[in-house]
């Protein structure tokens, strides 16, 4: 027990992180307490195998109670209150799974016990369905009022006060709890719990702790069937073994968990109330460098912050908060220091446009995408900067820097075995390609679904739907198909880097921005002109460059912290798992 309680701030602090929807902008600020979930399952772990409290030797042995509860049952039976069930066979040695305390006893679940039968509702009923179920409280916590003609074909057990009901079909199946209240009108809980009243005045607590431990959920994961739905069957659940201490002991058993639940409880909101302060810090923090005047006073400010780096970034959220800022900065001319030295923007623009449009001419008449690009050219306007840029800077429409900017084949590609790598929405995360479940198209079909404009590579893949704002760089030497909800963007590489290109169409409030023009009830999407007239801001060319440079060596340095993040967690998860394996050993 000491080595439980001597770092138990460390080894209950450990946290794993929560698995969220994929795309940008999906991190979640909290991740689950591994730690006190852990803490909790030792708890009811020792409390059934008879190490949470002491034993009396004055107290009158399981074996008496158990005695009892067999008459009890007999007579229930004799006066027609309770059917007669099929005995259940006796407890083999390989089924026990622990030693027990002198003065305890293995029982089957069945045998302590009994169920009230079923019955179809002939007037208004208390309905009880599994989803009603608080399973970390342990209550009822949502039972609904019915009509008899409403009544669901589960709706069908009965249920008393003090009756211990159990969820066997996932993904209930820790929807475990005790009727610990008087219903009216009479209540009728579903056909997927196994119902338990138990006899002797056995505190239904304990029972119910019992099934929710993990001796009892290993019984369960070992006798489940189904994939999707996993699930045990009321004859599997009576089945089971469960420890039974004296009844006094049980009693002492139940004040002792919810005792320790309690501290349990306090302890998470603690972990809870000390991420939410902290999420608040970084946020404060982060936004003294987007709301800084310039660069200058922004550098001021990210000095103020790499002092408590240590402090500061501690979670998987608030170095991703930390990414997300850098990308913000990047693009408002805050990252780095302006040169003078360097051609203006304005200047850039004017000859890129210059070389851009001579070649849209020289290639029209031979390949109609061109044409289209230059009637949208002239079509237009100004673009407003959405945020204050520097002096030297210019804004400017996404399709006004791209040679060629086209929108994918709107159809699914037929797929073969092997072949060329079709891109889709799927393969695209944080600015590079994750080639897993890549799908196949001939060179066939390759050539049909990108007769508009073939990919090459420092080309540009975005996204407009599912999700939409996620975009990556054709590495060199491949070839890639673009797939549905994609756009190709060919940017004029002599004037724009591709690179730079990338960060800005990935920087957090771009998406936000562009959000405002999604369509779709269900799924939101850009539509292609949206995407065209995406606002991007723009510094001198020599500037991109120390933008990348400078947003490369940042990231790495948040991969790094990331990294030792993830180390500490798995430390102190292992800890965790080590300290309760060991305390039950």
């Amino acid at each position: 027990m000491n080595r439980i309680t001597e770092h138990i701030d460390i080894w209950t602090a450990a946290q794993t992180p929560k698995t969220n929807g994929a795309g940008r902008g999906n991190g979640s600020a909290r991740n689950s307490l591994h730690g006190i979930k852990k803490l909790r399952e030792l708890i009811l772990e020792l409390a059934v195998r008879g190490k949470l409290v002491p034993q009396d030797p004055t107290d009158l042995p399981a074996s008496d109670l158990l005695e009892k509860i067999t008459r009890e049952k007999a007579r229930l039976i004799k006066e027609g209150k309770i059917k007669k069930q099929k005995p259940l066979p006796e407890i083999s040695e390989d089924e026990k799974p622990f030693e027990l305390p002198a003065g305890w006893e293995w029982a089957r679940i069945g045998d302590i016990g009994h169920d009230w039968g079923q019955k179809t509702p002939e007037n208004d009923f208390t309905y009880i369905e599994v989803s009603a179920i608080d399973n970390v409280a342990g209550i009822v916590k949502s039972p609904i009022t019915l009509k008899s003609s409403e009544a669901p074909s589960r709706a069908r057990k009965i249920v008393q006060v003090g009756t211990v009901i159990y969820s066997t079909v996932r993904p209930y199946l820790k929807n475990i709890c005790v009727i610990e209240q008087k219903y009216s009108p009479e209540p009728i809980a579903s056909t997927a719990f196994a119902i338990l009243h138990p006899l002797q005045k056995m505190p239904g607590r304990f029972i119910a702790f019992y099934l929710k431990s993990p001796v009892f959920v290993k019984y369960v994961e070992s006798i489940q069937t189904g994939i999707a739905y996993p699930a045990i069957n009321d004859k599997q659940f009576f089945g089971g073994v469960i420890s039974i201490p004296p009844l006094a002991e049980q009693h002492r058993i139940v004040a002792k968990v919810d005792e320790l639940m309690a501290l349990c409880d306090q302890l998470e909101q603690q972990q809870i109330e000390s991420s939410d302060t902290h999420q608040i810090l970084v946020e404060t923090l982060l936004a003294t460098l987007t709301n800084a005047a310039d660069q200058k006073e922004c550098a001021k400010a990210w000095q103020r912050i790499a002092n408590h780096f240590d402090t500061l970034f501690t979670t998987e959220h608030s170095i991703e908060q930390l990414k997300q800022t850098i990308l913000q900065l990047a693009v408002m001319g805050k990252l780095v220091p302006q040169d003078p030295d360097d051609e203006p923007a304005i200047e850039l623009l004017k000859n890129l446009a210059n070389a851009r449009d001579k070649w849209l001419k020289e290639n029209a008449k031979k390949n109609k995408e061109c044409a289209t690009m230059q009637r949208k050219l002239k079509k237009l306007k100004s673009a407003n900067p959405p945020f204050s840029i520097p002096a030297t800077w210019e804004c400017t429409h996404l399709i006004q820097l791209t040679r060629m900017l086209v929108d994918c084949h709107n159809k699914t590609a037929p797929y073969v075995e092997k072949g060329i790598p079709i891109i889709r929405t799927s393969n695209i995360r944080e600015r590079e390609f994750h080639m897993y479940d890549v799908k196949f198209v001939n060179e066939g079909a390759y050539n049909y679904w990108s007769r508009r404009c073939p990919p090459t590579p420092q080309d540009i893949i975005f996204t407009r739907e599912a999700p939409m704002g996620e975009a990556a760089i054709i590495p060199e030497g491949k070839t890639y198909c673009l797939g549905q909800r994609t756009m190709l963007i060919r940017p004029m590489h002599e004037y724009i880097s591709n690179k730079y290109l990338l960060l800005a169409l990935t920087e957090p409030h771009l998406l936000e921005r562009a959000s405002e023009y999604a369509i779709g009830s269900t799924v939101k999407h850009l539509r292609v002109g949206n995407v065209e007239n995406l606002n991007i801001p723009i510094p001198p060319l020599a500037e991109q460059h120390r933008i990348v440079a400078k947003v490369d060596e940042l990231m790495a340095i948040c991969d790094a912290l990331k990294a030792r993040l993830n180390e500490a967690q798995n430390t102190q998860v292992k800890l965790a798992d080590a300290i309760v394996e060991q305390a039950v050993a």
